[in-house]
């Protein structure tokens, strides 16, 4: 199934209340996810290429004068967000991916049919009387 036909179900699919709720959860998770990229991911990132504190990259435009901040450019702080949103939008995916397979597992399970009603038993017994 493309990614652009899940989307769409994803989108298109459930109630008002189902999507708050999932909004909720998602800031909740986005604060968790974000904890999880600033405290764990970044710190051996900036590790591996130099003990680089990403926050603190920047690039100087203008410098400071008498009384004037100086101009900068803080791209570190961009791929610090840029992390966090990579991270994020996988999960959602997974989370939605799964909750779409399972609901296509629901949508294939054989149900069983109904037991025949009594009318129906007791026309099948006329039939059978019918036949000897």
């Amino acid at each position: 199934m493309g990614m652009l036909k899940e989307f769409k179900e994803f989108a298109v699919k459930g109630n008002v209340v189902d999507m708050a709720v999932g909004i909720i959860i998602g800031v909740a998770f986005g604060k968790i996810v974000s904890s999880f990229v600033a405290d764990v991911v970044m710190p051996p990132l900036g590790l591996l290429i130099g003990g680089v504190d990403f926050s603190n990259l920047v690039i100087t435009l203008k410098a400071a004068e008498e009384g004037v901040e100086a101009v900068t450019l803080n791209y570190g702080v961009f791929i610090q967000t840029l992390f966090d949103f990579i991270i994020v939008a996988f999960a959602i995916f997974i989370a939605v991916k799964m909750i779409n397979h399972l609901k296509r597992k629901e949508e294939i399970a054989p149900t069983a049919p109904p037991p025949p009603s009594n009318e129906e038993k007791l026309l099948a017994e006329i039939r059978d009387l019918l036949k000897k």
